[in-house]
């Protein structure tokens, strides 16, 4: 299920990132989504952990908040 907008991302996503991380993690998502198609079954999550990881190349949780590195 791939996100076609910020707008698309789970609350937990969209409520917590800031603008410029939930893109990150959109075209992470997106980009995941398309490369592990060959494994269904495990294709959401992989596409989740990928996301977060692009993310925190970025960004770093501090206290609730996410910011930039």
């Amino acid at each position: 299920m791939p996100y076609g907008s910020n707008f698309d991302l789970p609350p937990s996503v969209r409520e917590h990132l800031p603008e410029h991380a939930q893109d990150i993690f959109r075209e992470a998502f997106n980009a995941a989504w398309d490369t592990y198609g060959e494994r269904p079954e495990e294709r959401e999550a992989l596409a989740f952990r990928v996301a977060w990881a692009a993310v925190k190349r970025t960004y770093r949780k501090l206290g609730r908040d996410w910011v930039p590195k």
